[in-house]
């Protein structure tokens, strides 16, 4: 049986291109079911394909005071989407570090739907875009913190640079509280370089393209800080700071 294409009607689909998407649906849309146990840790890092279309989706679940961490780059030529839906049990935690670089005519967005179920849980997305040229970066936040889900902590940080006035970024941080005792937080920025920031690095001697690269690279580390493991996060900065030059 066909799966239909998806529809821009579809909230989590509003920003997508759908053109794109169909040549790889159903079939080229990698499909992961992340089960992590009670009490353990699972670390995942999805880094770029190389292929012009790129769409992953996950579906995870986090058991009893278990952690789940996802961090990212994502620099699809064309198009490129990482959706994540995340149940996370009593005192489960979930970690989202994501940087989206685009440099011409992309399309690039990361989709997240976390439910908190039970008590205790935590969680924190961070995301940052930097889009150039007629570039898009989406960021979709959606927190859930259900009914019996009290002492929840959530917290959502979502930034975009816009280096191109023709360039696009469109962030959505969402919060659906059916709980009274909650910590729950989420921001959303969209902007250009501190021009104060730039002045004061060129004026002490740095080159222009320098001054650019190292406020760049400082705002996309953002999104790696919570990765534990070392080797893990100096590869995605790697390749971040490659991404960058296409930029720069």
């Amino acid at each position: 049986m066909n799966q239909p294409l998806p529809s821009k009607r579809q909230e989590t689909w509003r920003y997508s291109d759908l053109d794109a998407l169909a040549t790889v649906w159903p079939s080229g849309v990698v499909s992961e079911t992340v089960d992590v146990p009670a009490g353990k840790t699972t670390s995942l890092t999805l880094l770029p394909t190389g292929d012009p279309v790129s769409v992953h989706d996950y579906r995870v679940t986090v058991g009893k005071g278990g952690r789940f961490e996802f961090h990212t780059l994502n620099t699809a030529a064309t198009y490129g989407r990482i959706a994540l839906d995340v149940t996370l049990h009593d005192g489960a935690h979930f970690e989202l570090g994501g940087a989206q670089l685009g440099a011409n005519k992309e399309t690039l967005e990361i989709v997240t739907t976390v439910r908190h179920a039970e008590p205790n849980g935590t969680s924190n997305q961070v995301v940052r875009s930097v889009v150039a040229k007629q570039a898009v970066a989406s960021c979709l936040a959606k927190v859930i913190v259900e009914k019996h889900a009290q002492k929840t902590d959530a917290e959502q940080s979502v930034k975009a640079m816009l280096l191109d006035r023709t360039a696009t970024a469109n962030s959505k941080p969402e919060l659906e509280i059916h709980a009274d005792d909650v910590k729950c937080a989420h921001g959303a920025t969209v902007g250009e370089l501190d021009k104060t920031q730039y002045f004061y690095l060129t004026s002490r001697g740095l080159p222009p393209a320098d001054a650019k690269r190292l406020m760049l690279q400082a705002f996309i580390a953002d999104a790696f800080v919570g990765v534990s493991d070392d080797a893990a996060r100096e590869t995605l900065e790697a390749a971040a700071i490659t991404a960058l030059e296409a930029l720069t």
